[in-house]
């Protein structure tokens, strides 16, 4: 994953008859089991972010399929794409903010943020939220139960998915939410999580690239084809919720790398949005076209019954 979600965009890698999980993952009793961010994305939206976005430091190239390193919090982390709001004369991308939770973040940066969900999460529970994110995507999967379930693929596309959003960090309370821990922001009137692009890939990580691929695949992917910006002090409000977790989520309060773009070739042939999906279900809603009927013939006189002969083998025939 870390694909091309610019619409109608299709991936080469033909997966056969598998499907992302296009419902909501509440629908599909998934929940959320970690949230954690980027720097710039890994996703390539054109328009929206791509090579053509900006930042405070200028954004990724198109792309050179080059690897980026994983760094830790406080080194140098290479990033991905960035989205196109950024404007140095404006003062709501430029002026610091204090940031007492979140940490190397940046006022004016693009973050693609991610929401691995799933199925066999400790849902419901103190133990929801796990860092790192897969053991709260398989906290109560064993490795003989994950075996006998990936057997068919479809098991973990309709059980494990991520939501995937794209932000632009401002300093500016008019874009402030005050919940970004349970999952993609949803509002119409910005349209916020309205324009999705749906295909199953396989989680992300700078450890992984165009060569070596992630085990934890396929997964389902909902990804916001929009850039939005938000307030840093969401963020920040983010990373406080995430210290009240049990488990240690410190890990996860700084932006991560960003992997490099899936290649055409690797990137699954199975994307839908909004508006394919509403085609085949006005497709499949469609009453058959009927053939027309055939002239009837004229009407004969009826046939004098004919006397019953034996057939081969004894049975009667007329």
């Amino acid at each position: 994953a870390g694909g091309n979600v610019t619409k109608g965009y299709v991936g080469d890698l033909d997966v056969g008859d598998l499907k992302p999980h296009t419902a909501s993952y509440f629908q599909g009793d998934m929940c959320p089991v970690n949230v954690h961010w980027h720097l710039g994305t890994e996703h390539y939206s054109y328009g929206q972010y791509d090579e053509n976005g900006n930042g405070p430091h200028g954004t990724a190239k198109r792309p050179e399929w080059a690897n980026r390193d994983l760094a830790a919090a406080g080194e140098k982390v290479r990033g991905g794409f960035h989205c196109h709001h950024y404007d140095e004369e404006d003062e709501k991308f430029t002026k610091p903010y204090d940031w007492k939770y979140c940490t190397n973040m940046e006022v004016g940066e693009t973050y693609e943020v991610h929401w691995p969900h799933s199925s066999v999460g400790d849902c419901g529970t103190v133990n929801q939220y796990q860092t790192p994110f897969y053991d709260g995507v398989f906290c109560n999967l064993s490795m003989e139960q994950f075996a006998a379930i990936a057997v068919d693929p479809q098991n973990i596309a309709s059980n494990v998915g991520v939501h995937g959003q794209v932000f632009t960090v401002v300093n500016d309370e008019q874009y402030f939410y005050p919940d970004m821990m349970r999952g993609m922001i949803i509002d119409k009137q910005r349209n916020m999580g309205t324009d999705i692009h749906y295909y199953t890939g396989s989680t992300t990580g700078t450890s992984r690239n165009n060569e070596m691929c992630s085990q934890y695949a396929p997964i389902t992917w909902q990804v916001d084809r929009q850039c939005h910006m938000i307030s840093a002090s969401s963020f920040d409000k983010l990373c406080q919720d995430m210290l009240l977790q049990r488990d240690d989520m410190k890990d996860d309060l700084y932006p991560h790398g960003s992997r490099e773009l899936v290649m055409d070739s690797l990137v699954a042939n199975n994307a839908a949005d909004a508006d394919s999906l509403a085609a085949a279900a006005a497709a499949e809603a469609a009453p058959a076209e009927e053939a027309p009927a055939a002239e009837a013939a004229p009407e004969e006189a009826p046939a004098a019954e004919a006397a019953p002969e034996v057939a081969r083998g004894g049975n009667l025939r007329a």
